[in-house]
């Protein structure tokens, strides 16, 4: 019993005097479930219980496109913008933004859309109480939901579901009041049976921001194997920071700072070396997507043929994961900081990024956060090229973001190597 009792009490004054260990054990799980609370906490805009943002452009402005504009704010399950920084929203520039992906969804209300839901009402009116009918230009009649490539399917079922549902009640009470207030008086009253509720006035086209007719280009292996292939390559943090502190505790780095060497060389060559095995690891996630996952029953991933484009932002993904590797590993002061600290912060940074639930779908101040997360700046230029079609030209500002994480991890690394050696500590 006391062999256990002085065991158990060893441990634990080990584990205090770790001070900053101790902190990170407590404090870092405590982060991550905040985190993941807070981007998940939009998740279920998929279901409709939380609204999603989409771009409203009424070409009508008839009365018909304002009953429809009222009863989807009415419901909940989208938030109609008509404006963004003060400017009208007209069809070309909804048709930019969603490019860009600054918005994932955008509802085209075609001109004379009123008049000619007005008149195929009628024309239903006359056939149903058997009436002369007449032929009517019933015009244009198809609202026109726009999306993103890079928007998954479920999310293109909530917007449609929510148009589909705002527009079955519009139908059928205008229905029933033109058969009430006299539009089809002058042959008596009957209330539309089932059959014609089944068959909407109103038609809902579906495509993609480029104007293709495949609505469901993006699918899970174009979101799925750059967003894990990014994370796998930060998640070379781990092992690069353990070596870094095995070669101190061993005195290694001590001998090779005897030679004619410097520190800057040393991180170099480590460089080199990890980025070198991002690389491998990239494109073996790469031939995944491509080659096993169909054989397994999904999409083959689709690269976009922007080669070069894809060889950069991947160059400077590992880059900026293996300079991140090098800050952690030269800032913590043993294992257990460098596991912990550098495990969680990927999870935190790659919750925030995208990989695990599009950025989207998360609360607006998530949204603005994960504009500082590196897995987000390499997720977003791989979209662009597997999904969008951009070329290097559309992802220099990734590359660039990425670049500099990479510049300044390595001069955060360098300084607090040359302050504990000068200093030590």
């Amino acid at each position: 019993m006391g062999q256990l009792l002085a065991t158990f009490c060893k441990d634990l004054l080990l584990l205090w005097r770790d001070r900053a260990g101790l902190a990170i054990l407590f404090l870092m799980p405590m982060a991550l479930v905040l985190v993941i609370s807070l981007v998940q906490n939009n998740i279920m805009a998929a279901t409709g219980e939380t609204a999603l943002q989409v771009l409203f452009v009424d070409q009508d402005r008839g009365a018909i496109a304002a009953d429809l504009r009222t009863r989807l704010e009415a419901a909940g399950g989208l938030v109609l913008i008509e404006r963004v920084a003060g400017e009208a929203i007209d069809e070309p520039l909804a048709r930019t933004l969603v490019g860009k992906g600054e918005y994932q969804f955008a509802i085209l209300v075609p001109t004379g859309m009123s008049q000619a839901f007005d008149a195929r009402l009628q024309e239903r009116l006359d056939a149903r109480l058997g009436g002369p009918t007449a032929a009517r230009d019933a015009g244009r009649m198809d609202l026109e939901v726009i999306f993103d490539p890079a928007v998954q399917g479920v999310f293109r079922t909530a917007v449609t579901a929510s148009l589909r549902a705002a527009l079955v009640s519009l139908e059928s009470e205008r229905q029933l009041a033109a058969l009430v207030t006299g539009l089809g008086a002058s042959y008596g009253m009957a209330v539309p049976d089932a059959t014609e509720a089944q068959q909407p006035l109103l038609a809902i086209s579906q495509s993609l921001v480029q104007g293709g007719d495949d609505p469901l280009k993006a699918n899970a292996v174009q979101q799925n194997v750059p967003a894990w292939a990014l994370f796998g390559m930060f998640f070379i943090v781990v092992p690069l920071s353990s070596i870094l502190i095995r070669e101190r505790e061993e005195g290694t780095l001590r001998r090779l700072l005897t030679m004619p060497i410097s520190y800057l060389a040393l991180l170099s060559g480590k460089t080199l070396a990890y980025v070198t095995v991002c690389l491998v690891q990239f494109a073996l996630m790469l031939l995944v997507g491509k080659t096993l996952l169909p054989l397994l029953g999904t999409p083959s991933l689709e690269l976009g043929g922007q080669w070069p484009a894809i060889a950069l932002l991947a160059l400077c993904a590992a880059l900026a994961a293996t300079g991140y590797g090098l800050l952690v590993g030269t800032l913590a002061r043993s294992h257990d900081q460098a596991s912990m600290f550098g495990a969680v912060s990927i999870v935190i940074a790659a919750a925030l990024g995208g990989v695990m639930v599009p950025v989207y779908v998360m609360p607006q101040g998530m949204q603005l956060i994960s504009q500082f997360s590196p897995l987000a700046w390499g997720l977003t230029g791989f979209i662009e090229l597997f999904v969008r079609g951009g070329g290097i030209a559309a992802v220099l500002p990734n590359m660039l973001a990425l670049l500099g994480f990479f510049c300044a991890t390595l001069c955060g690394a360098l300084l607090v190597f040359w302050r504990r050696s000068r200093y030590g500590g």
